[in-house]
C-alpha cells in the first residue's frame, strides 16, 4: 500500500508532520480531514525502498569493509560536530550528509549511511541509529529518544558530547598514568632475563675452569640463570596463562562476579576501580535523568555500563525496588554490600593463603558504595535534583580517581628504583665475590 507524507495543523495551530497509509491520494485527503488536520503543504508520496546489496545503501554509496566497534574517541568527536551543527540550525538530515562526508571510510562511516538512509524512508533519529548497533549503544540511543520527545534535541546531544569527553578524559589519565610504570617493568624485565640468558653462562664458564669454590649467593644466582634459560618460555607464559585462566573463570556468570569482586576488594587499585565505576555510573544516570529518560530505563542502562557484575546486581536490585515503588537511595544502601562470596575466597586464595585470607576478610563486608554517595542520591530526590547530584558524585570521584592514580604512580616510582636496586646489587655481589676470592689465590 501507497505511504504518503504530510505536513499539516492541527485545530490548536501546532504543526504535524507524519506519514498515512492509503490506497490512493483521494483516501489519504480524507482521512487526514477525518484526523482534524489542515493540510500546508502539498502530500507527497512517499517512495518506497528497493531491496539493496549488503554494501550499498539505497543512495547509492558504498559501504567499506570494517571490523569491531566506532572507538570511543571517534564518537566523541561525532557527537560535538552534530550538537554543534544543531545548534546552529541546520536539518538534522543535512547535519548528518555533512558529518557523513567528511567522515574516513570505516565503521561510523558505514553506520551514518544507514542512519541517513533510513531518516529518508520516515524514520527518526532514533529509529536510525538502532540500525546501527556498532555505532551508537542503549546510552545514546536512548538520549537521542528523548530529546525527540523533548523537542531538545541539540540540548541532549551537548550533554550527551559533554558526557562522552569527561568519560575519555579519565580513562586517558588513567592510562597516560599507567604507560611509564608499564615499560619501566617490560624493559626490566628483557634486560634481566638478558642478563640471565647471556651474562651469567659466561661467568659460570670462567668459575669452572679456575675450579673456584662458589659462595652460597652465586650459586643461587647460576641456578636461577639455569632456570630461565631451561624455560625461557615461561617469562611470558606464565602472564598469558595466568590471563586465560582468568578469562575461562570470567565465562561463567559465578566466576565473573567473583573475580569482579576480587578486583575491587584489592588494595589500592580496587579502591581505583570502585571510584571509577561509581564515577562512571553516576554521571550516565545523571545525563539519562537530565535528558528526561525513564528512571527505570535510565538505571537499566546505568547497569549495562558499568561494566563490573557486582554493580550490575546492585544496580538491578535497585531497578526491581523503584519499580515496586520506592526511592532510589534506600535499595542501593542495602545492595551495596555484596556479602561473602566463595568464588572470591578461591581467587584470594591464590596468594599465600593466609595473606590473602586475612585481606578478605577485613574487606568482605565492606560497601562498594560509600554512604556519602547514598545521601546525595538521597538529597537529590527530595530536592527533585538528583541529576545534579549525581553530576557533583561523578565529579568528585573523577578527581579522587585522578588523585588515587597519581599517588599510586608517584609510589610505584620508588618501589621499583628499589627493587631493580636490589635485584641489579644480588647479582653484582653474586658475581664480583667469587671473582675477588679468585684474584686473591692467584696472588
Amino acid at each position: 500500500m501507497p505511504v504518503y507524507q504530510f505536513e499539516a495543523m492541527d485545530t490548536q495551530g501546532q504543526e504535524i508532520k507524519d506519514v498515512i497509509e492509503a490506497t490512493d491520494e483521494e483516501e489519504a485527503l480524507a482521512t487526514i480531514r477525518q484526523m482534524g488536520y489542515y493540510l500546508t503543504a502539498d502530500l507527497k508520496e512517499k517512495k518506497q525502498r528497493k531491496k539493496k546489496d549488503a554494501a550499498t545503501s539505497s543512495s547509492g554509496k558504498k559501504k567499506t569493509f570494517a571490523i569491531g566497534r566506532v572507538k570511543g574517541k571517534i564518537l566523541t568527536t561525532f557527537t560535538r560536530q552534530l550538537s554543534t551543527l544543531q545548534d546552529a540550525g541546520l536539518p538534522i538530515l543535512r547535519s548528518l550528509e555533512i558529518l557523513e562526508g567528511q567522515a574516513k571510510p570505516g565503521q561510523l562511516k558505514n553506520a551514518l549511511i544507514d542512519v541517513i538512509d533510513e531518516i529518508n524512508s520516515g524514520a527518526s533519529l532514533s529509529e536510525g541509529m538502532q540500525k546501527a548497533p556498532k555505532a551508537f549503544d542503549r546510552l545514546y540511543i536512548n538520549m537521542v529518544r528523548a530529546g525527540e520527545a523533548g523537542g531538545a534535541l541539540e540540548i541532549v546531544l551537548r550533554r550527551l558530547a559533554e558526557f562522552q569527553e569527561k568519560a575519555q578524559s579519565l580513562k586517558r589519565k588513567v592510562k597516560g598514568a599507567m604507560v611509564y610504570p608499564t615499560v619501566v617493568i617490560l624493559v626490566a624485565v628483557a634486560i634481566l632475563t638478558f642478563i640471565m640468558i647471556y651474562i651469567i653462562p659466561k661467568f659460570t664458564v670462567i668459575f669452572d675452569q679456575f675450579g673456584t669454590e662458589l659462595p652460597v649467593i652465586t650459586e643461587y644466582l647460576i641456578w636461577i640463570s639455569n632456570l630461565t634459560v631451561e624455560y625461557w618460555y615461561l617469562i611470558p607464559g606464565i602472564p598469558i596463562s595466568i590471563w586465560l585462566w582468568v578469562k575461562m573463570w570470567c565465562r561463567f556468570k559465578f566466576g565473573k562476579y567473583g573475580w569482579d569482586l576480587f578486583v575491587l576488594h584489592l588494595p589500592v587499585a580496587g579502591a581505583i576501580a570502585e571510584k571509577a565505576v561509581v564515577a562512571r555510573t553516576s554521571r550516565t544516570l545523571g545525563t539519562l535523568v537530565s535528558s528526561g529518560v525513564p528512571i527505570l530505563e535510565a538505571l537499566n542502562i546505568a547497569k549495562e555500563t558499568s561494566g563490573n557484575a557486582v554493580f550490575e546486581k546492585m544496580y538491578a536490585k535497585v531497578q526491581e525496588s523503584v519499580r515496586e515503588g520506592e526511592s532510589i537511595n534506600e535499595p542501593m544502601r542495602k545492595a551495596s554490600k555484596p556479602g561473602f562470596n566463595a568464588m572470591t575466597a578461591f581467587f584470594y586464595l591464590q596468594f599465600p593463603p593466609l595473606v590473602g585470607l586475612l585481606i578478605y576478610a577485613l574487606k568482605w563486608n565492606r560497601r562498594i558504595v560509600d554512604d556519602i554517595v547514598v545521601n546525595m542520591v538521597d538529597v537529590g530526590e527530595e530536592t527533585g535534583e538528583l541529576d545534579k547530584m549525581l553530576y557533583k558524585v561523578a565529579d568528585v570521584y573523577d578527581e579522587e580517581v585522578d588523585i588515587a592514580v597519581e599517588s599510586l604512580v608517584s609510589l610505584l616510582e620508588p618501589l621499583m628504583v628499589v627493587v631493580l636496586g636490589f635485584i641489579v646489587g644480588f647479582i653484582v655481589i653474586a658475581l664480583f665475590m667469587p671473582l675477588i676470592k679468585l684474584l686473591q689465590d692467584i696472588k
